[in-house]
Formats: structure tokens, sequence, C-alpha cells
């Protein structure tokens, strides 16, 4: 098809805005976005557990001990390898679910996932010793590997183009949901005496996992998925039912044309070095860099630990957790209402703005009332770091946090979205470990310019946001080539 016959075939899809949002699109995008339930109750459950003591003294007994500083009184390799062990066996698993989301859909991959959830909960809340409890961990890596791998995609392509920015952004708001549910249980489980609290608190990760398996089981597969795999007419008949409307050949001839190119790409993940598909890589990779050097996950992994850092005592660091996890699910929410509104770059540049200011904030207050130990903070100083960071959690929240998944999720083709997605779960889990690896070493030895260290690059990734990131609101998720990347300044010279 020619480059004039291309575009006049997207317009028209283009211009198919009026697809509904059917029930069965609305009941399979909270299905599936139940993979971010979760992925973030078991990246906040890991911050709350490793504060009570029955763990530790099970798990880690030389880390009873206090450091005399108060920034580093935290300090512990063990710790931070049982939190972050989960994204090593993740980077490892998106890779092979790059290969059975496409060869076998994007259903499986959440199948494989929600099993290997059930298991690693399993063998979590029964573990006996550090080896079990690290298999398990690894086992919940791997599932986190092929959840955020698929469902991201998932949602993309079975939601409407109007809606594709909210509909996406649901797999977040259940990270943040997950997140807070964590903290509170908790919450709760911390006053359970012995080691039901910690095993409780493991366990009821098999909440969301059982939801997850049930939702790949139940729903249907996207329609780009089947036509992909050569199952054109049961294709057909699921877009047509997702959009609640017979006009939908634009559509589908969308599909076909991707799926013809698609089956000329035979090595994916060697696709995407290629010229024409940089810039699509470089956005991916650069927003999961970033998203990282954010210093949200810092925060979120030791929210309690860093308030209890700030001089908070006996069951104020989880309750102040509680704090910014409502906070992180509220302004999710937010996100859903202005993403196809206001466009993925304004809500990015704005939080850019917002989060530096906090983040300055925060390490002048450190600075000037609390150079070597913060919990002697007088506690409305306290008080206003904590705002602080809910200031801070609430600009990512509306947009590195939701925009780091959707953007890569609709910005590939179809014969590479699957190694895409890989490549960019990959990167984020790899810095993921690397920010959590390093968090308390940094913290022990930066003090509060810890916070300036993530100001800096709240900065620099503002500034390459703004000149290299495209706006993608309102584009169909196949046309992006000719909407999107062919009419950027900077990035057309690579697809041209």
């Amino acid at each position: 098809m020619t480059g004039a016959g291309h575009f006049t075939s997207s317009s028209n899809f283009g211009g198919n805005l009026d697809a509904k949002v059917t029930p069965i699109v609305v009941t399979s995008a909270f299905m599936a976005a139940t993979g971010g339930l979760m992925f973030g109750y078991n990246v906040g459950v890991s911050g709350g557990v490793i504060f009570m003591r029955p763990f530790l003294k099970k798990f880690f007994p030389g880390e009873k001990e206090r450091h005399s500083d108060s920034y580093c009184q935290n300090e512990s390799w063990g710790l931070q390898l049982f939190t972050s062990s989960l994204y090593l066996a993740g980077m490892a698993a998106t890779v092979v679910a790059a290969y059975t989301t496409r060869k076998f859909g994007r259903r499986m991959s959440m199948l494989i996932a929600g099993i290997l959830f059930l298991c690693g909960t399993a063998l979590s809340a029964v573990a006996q010793n550090l080896p079990m409890l690290i298999i398990a961990r690894l086992l919940l890596g791997c599932g986190a590997g092929f959840g955020n791998q698929a469902v991201p995609v998932f949602l993309s392509e079975i939601a409407p183009t109007r809606t594709r920015g909210a509909t996406n952004i649901l797999f977040q708001l259940n990270v943040t949901i997950g997140i807070l549910f964590a903290n509170l249980v908790n919450y709760g489980t911390s006053k359970i005496k012995g080691d039901w609290g910690w095993r409780v608190s493991l366990g009821m990760a098999g909440v969301p996992a059982v939801l997850l398996t049930v939702a790949a089981l139940v729903v249907v597969d996207t329609p780009n998925s089947l036509i992909e795999r050569g199952h054109i007419e049961e294709g057909k008949e699921v877009l047509r039912k997702i959009r609640g409307t017979d006009n939908i050949e634009a559509e589908f001839m969308e599909l076909v044309e991707a799926r013809q190119v698609a089956n000329q790409v035979d090595h994916p993940f060697t696709n995407l070095f290629i010229r024409r598909n940089r810039p699509r890589l470089i956005i991916a990779v650069s927003l999961q860099i970033f998203q990282q050097f954010t210093g949200i996950n810092a925060i979120m992994f030791y929210a309690p630990i860093l308030f209890m850092t700030l001089g908070f005592e006996n069951d104020a660091p989880l309750y102040s957790a509680v704090i910014t996890g409502a906070v992180n699910v509220l302004s999710t929410l937010i996100s859903i209402y202005a993403v196809d509104k206001v466009g993925r770059r304004m809500l990015l540049l704005e939080a850019g703005v917002q989060m530096f200011l906090s983040l300055v904030i925060i390490a002048v207050i450190l600075r000037i009332n609390a150079w070597d130990r913060p919990a002697d903070l007088s506690k409305g100083l306290a008080i206003f770091v904590v705002v602080m960071v809910c200031t801070f959690v609430s600009s990512f929240a509306w947009s590195w946090g939701p925009l780091g998944w959707v953007i890569p999720a609709e910005i590939f083709p179809l014969g590479t979205r699957s190694a895409g997605q890989s490549v960019t779960v990959f990167t984020n889990f790899i810095f993921t470990f690397g920010i959590a690896e390093s968090f308390l070493p940094m913290l022990c030895h930066l003090k509060y310019g810890i916070f300036l260290f993530f100001s800096v690059w709240v900065l620099i990734m503002s500034l390459f946001m703004l000149v290299l990131l495209p706006e993608t609101m309102d584009v169909p998720i196949e046309d992006m080539t000719d909407r999107v990347w062919k009419q950027h300044r900077v990035w057309r010279r690579f697809v041209e």
C-alpha cells in the first residue's frame, strides 16, 4: 500500500472515534489490570515487612542493631536483596514473555503470570528460611515479568483510540491500589505478635494473584493478537464485539495491514535497533530510566523506614506510608481523567516542575534543620516534610508513573510490540533493582543530598521530554508512524 493510501485508510480509522466503550472492554480492562494490583502489592508489602521485628529476627537476625547515624540505621545489603530480588527474576522472565505474548497471545502471558504469582505467594507465606524466602521472591518476580509485559499491551490494544490513555492507566491505578492495600495490611499485621503478622502480609498477595489468574481465563484476547497469529475472522468478530459497532472495516484493514508488516519481522528484538525503530526504542527506554531516577521507588519501597528516619515513632511510619499510598491512588485517578484531554506531554512537563520543587524543598529543610539527625526535626517541620513527600508522590502519580507504561505500550508497531514492551519492562526492572540496591547506601552517605540528587535527574528528564517526546494522544495505535514519528522535527529523519 502506498504512503498516500495508507494515510487515507488511517484517516478513516482515526475519524472513527465514536466507537463505543462497551461492557466487554470495561470488564476485560479492569480484569486484566489486576496484574498491576499484584505487582503493586508486592512492591508495597516488602517495605512494611522489613519493618517488622519478628520478620527481621527470623531471616535477618544480624540486622537488629541500629546504626548510630539516623541516615544509616537501616543500611543492610540483606534487606535490599530481599526487596530487589523480585526485579532480577522479572528481567529474565520478560524476555521469555516477549515470545509467549507474540506466539500464543496476551492472555497466555497473563495466565502464566497469575500461576507464578500464586506459587510465589504460597511459598513466601510458609517460608522457614532465607533460601525459601528468596525463591518465593524470584517466582513473584517471574510473574511480574510476564504480567508487566502483557497487561499494558493488552490494555492499549483493546481500548478505543479516544480512551486508550485512560484505559492503559488502569494498570498503574491498580499498582497504586496494590501498594496502598499492602500498606494497610502491614499496618494491621504489624500489631500481631510472632510470625503470623508478616506471614499474613505476604500471604494476602494471594488475593490479587487469584484475580489475575481468573481474569486470564475469562477475557478474550485482543483483535491485534488474534490477527497477528492468523486468526483473521475470529479477530474481526472480537473487534466487532469490543467496538460495539459494525463499522469496523477501516480499523480491521489497519490491523490486517499491520499483520502483513509484522510477518516480515523475523527477529523482533533485532528489528528494534534498525534505524526507523530507534526513536521508539529511545523514548521507551528513556521513560523507564527516568521514571526510576525520579526517586519514587526509593520513597515507596522504604516509606516506613524513611518516615522513621525523619523522627516518627511507633506506628507513625506505617501510618505515614498509608497516607502516601492514598495520595498515590487519588492522583492516579486524576491522570485517568486528564491523559486523553490534556495529553501525555503536558502531564509529564507539569509534574517535572512540581517534583523538582518538592525535592529541593525537602533537601533544604533537612540541610538547615537536621544536618546529621533528621529525627531531631521539630514535629511541625517533620509533618511539612511528609506534605512535601505527598506533593512529590501526587505529581509522579499523574505523570511519570502511569505514562511510563502507557506510552511504550502504544508506540511500537505490531511486529515489534511484544519485544518493545519486554525491553521496556527489562529496563524498568534493572533500574528499579539498581535504585533498590543503592538507595540505603546513598541515604547513608549523601544524607539530605539524596533529594538533591534526584531533583537534578528530574530537571534533566523534563528537558529531554520537552525536546524529544512526541504527543500520541488521539492517534490510532497502528498509525503512529505516519501521524507521529514522521511529523516530529527530530525523529522524522530516522523514520522517513
